[in-house]
């Protein structure tokens, strides 16, 4: 509902400007008509248009009015403080001050209509031409594109602040129309007889105002192209530092955190590049990942061009073992862009993190770099690139990484990982297989399915048919206690992980993949059965799934920071580029907010999506315990996430321990909006680093 708002307060106000501004146009004209049976036509039609623009305003209240009862303030503050008036006070303007006008005029002109052609009096000029009649009229149409425009590029967060030019700009024009409508005014009033201008001289007259409008808005949009071009070099420790609320000190300073603040003699600065992982020790598990372009095959026989991690899509399945010591040698053979490896989900030391510009250089054709890290956490996880990362996961730079418990448990377990991916030419693909695949189960047998999307922009939905079965963990962490499902789909988002969990019956069971069934895992006792057909189903809610149990903080504990993030949308260029831009706290990188903390900070973050599509927001190096949503709390099992998506009009309350020291990105993982500046990031106090992106570096993780 919220979307479908949004969505109509933004279509109907541009129909609301086109409206008003035949009215204002038409009120304009009047002056020009040749007789009084045309003035009395025009002056009729005048009247209708009057009324008629209240059909968008009353469309666009509704929908305001909707917000604000439903909704919290941060949804709806702009449009009842901005958008609402400059709606409805221009209109009530048109009805008390030019309606009585208008109904005057045309009773007048009424009178010698009946006479085609009849002359018209200088007294019904003067009427004609009266400020009163028109600048309302006109004062709606610049209330109406003010409106718009603030529909387009929202003031978020709310500052009166931010909204005085624009608001200036409504004053001082419709102050402009008053006068020139008045100096006209007086002209007319001191004509005997009013001479109609020449088509050519008002048509002229009109070139030139809009040669000034056009030349004024040309200026403001080369202006605002130049100003969004990025810098050649960005450090990506820069950007408006936000405390939570903390009160900023001298040493909590921005100044502080850069090079003045490692000259300091008190200060205990630290690089990322030291953050690493075990430098020493023989590791348990050592992999090799080659990064290479290659032509793979898929199920169907279909070929796609890739770029594969060692010449496979998805790439080698990374498994290990709870407490093992992981060391992963990344080599590039010919992606010319650089390639890195990042562990998504993984709560890493910051320098093995894998993100370009951050924690390392990208790795370049001909290039090797090693990770090191402990795997502390049992789960499901994945891996890609973080080296213009949009690019790289949609050609294929990702793989699966499982990491299982140290002690195995007794029961042999069918362990399947559903790894989700759709490939250029519209190719739907789990795994390397683009048709049914077929799987022979034993019944009895304890079945695992770890589900993994890693499409961009696809909240990817999953329905498991013929057996119940129960949602065992959410990005890597086990629920405590979860409930048996039916008839249930469970969406996964851009990034995110579920792990389903079921006992194979003596019947087919089917996992169906976005409601197309020419796909997906049919599992069986013998390798046979039909795919069935889809049944209405529900959507998991992991809010009220499963058993509390004890967390290290809930709701009610006391946090050192407190951080907002407002997700929305607004019209602006990002490096020079004219598009719908993905904002946090209403900016795009590099000026978006960079979040502050302390090591042993508890940290709460309300995320609130005032935009129109659903943002995956992914955190590195820490996972989240979800508080609330939409004011509600949490009274499931503990949700823990690294990858949150949140829908148009939710509102999350989140919380974290910030224990893992670094430079850490916090960004949406519709890596399209991350492309397009929806990237912000958690810093620790005194930490550095040496990396930096741009035009003029070769790191580019978005």
């Amino acid at each position: 509902m919220y979307s479908i708002s949004i969505q109509t307060i933004l279509f109907v106000s541009l129909l609301f400007v086109i409206f008003t501004w035949i009215g204002s146009v038409k009120a304009s004209r009047l002056l020009y008509s040749q007789s009084l049976e045309r003035m009395h036509r025009k002056a009729s039609k005048l009247l209708f248009w009057s009324w008629f623009p209240v059909i968008p305003a009353a469309a666009i209240i509704g929908a305001i009015v909707w917000m604000q009862q439903s909704m919290d303030p941060v949804f709806w503050q702009d449009r009842v403080f901005i958008q609402a008036p400059l709606v409805v006070l221009p209109i009530l303007t048109i009805w008390v001050v030019s309606v009585p006008k208008l109904i005057k005029l045309r009773s007048l002109t009424k009178q010698g209509s009946a006479e085609p052609g009849a002359a018209i009096e200088p007294t019904i000029y003067h009427r004609a031409a009266s400020p009163g009649l028109i600048i309302p009229f006109q004062m709606t149409a610049l209330g109406a594109l003010t409106a718009f425009y603030f529909s387009l590029v929202p003031p978020v967060p709310f500052r009166w602040l931010d909204i005085t030019i624009p608001l200036a700009a409504f004053v001082l024009l419709t102050a402009g129309l008053w006068w020139r409508h008045q100096i006209r005014f007086n002209q007319v009033s001191k004509m005997e007889a009013y001479v109609i201008p020449t088509f050519w001289k008002r048509a002229l007259t009109m070139v030139g105002v809009m040669a000034v409008v056009a030349g004024t808005v040309y200026y403001l949009v080369m202006l605002a192209m130049n100003n969004s071009q990025l810098p050649a070099e960005i450090d990506m420790a820069s950007g408006t530092h936000d405390y939570g609320g903390q009160v900023v000190t001298a040493n909590m300073s921005p100044h502080n955190h850069g090079i003045e603040g490692m000259n300091s003699p008190s200060a205990n600065m630290v690089s990322v590049a030291d953050l690493k992982g075990p430098t020493e020790g023989t590791p348990d598990r050592h992999f090799t990942l080659t990064a290479q372009k290659k032509t793979v095959t898929l199920s169907s026989g279909k070929t796609v061009d890739a770029w594969t991690y060692n010449g496979q899509i998805p790439g080698p399945e990374l498994r290990m073992k709870e407490g093992e010591l992981v060391e992963v040698t990344l080599n590039n053979e010919d992606i010319e862009h650089g390639v890195t490896a990042h562990w998504h989900g993984l709560d890493v030391p910051n320098a093995e993190d894998g993100v370009a510009g951050a924690t390392q250089n990208a790795v370049m054709p001909g290039e090797t770099y090693t990770y090191r890290f402990r795997a502390e956490q049992v789960g499901t996880f994945w891996y890609h690139s973080h080296q213009d990362s949009q690019e790289a996961v949609s050609m294929g730079l990702f793989g699966a990484l499982i990491i299982e418990p140290k002690v195995e448990t007794m029961q042999q377990v069918k362990d399947i990982t559903v790894m989700t991916h759709r490939w250029k030419g519209n190719t739907f693909a789990i795994g390397a297989s683009d048709q049914l695949e077929r799987m022979i189960i034993a019944p009895g047998t304890p079945v695992r399915m770890r589900l993994i999307n890693t499409d961009d922009w696809v909240q990817q939905k999953f329905t498991l048919i013929g057996t119940h079965f129960e949602v065992a963990a959410i990005d890597g962490t086990e629920l405590n206690k979860p409930g048996v499902l039916t008839n249930t789909n469970v969406v996964v988002p851009t990034g995110g992980r579920y792990d389903i969990t079921f006992i194979m019956p003596e019947r087919p069971v089917y996992l169906n993949v976005g409601g197309d069934r020419s796909g997906g895992i049919l599992m069986s006792p013998d390798g046979k059965g039909e795919i069935p057909e889809l049944p209405q189903t529900v959507a998991f809610d992991p809010l009220q799934y499963g058993d509390l149990t004890s967390t290290p903080f809930d709701a009610n504990s006391r946090f050192d920071r407190d951080f907002t993030l407002i997700l929305d949308n607004k019209l602006g260029f990002y490096n020079r580029k004219l598009d719908f831009l993905y904002t946090l706290n209403g900016e795009v990188f590099p000026n978006t907010p960079m979040l502050m903390v302390k090591k042993g900070d508890l940290v709460k973050t309300t995320i609130v999506n005032r935009g129109n599509v659903e943002h995956p927001m992914h955190l590195h190096g820490h996972h989240v315990l979800v508080l609330s949503r939409n004011g509600k709390p949490s009274t499931g099992s503990p949700w823990w996430s690294d990858t949150l998506a949140v829908l148009p009009g939710e509102t999350y309350e989140v919380a974290f321990v910030a224990n893992n020291p670094g430079l850490w990105m916090d960004h949406c993982h519709n890596l399209v909006h991350a492309a397009a500046g929806m990237t912000m990031h958690l810093m620790y106090e005194g930490v550095t680093t040496p990396f930096s992106v741009g035009s003029g570096t070769i790191n580019h993780p978005e």
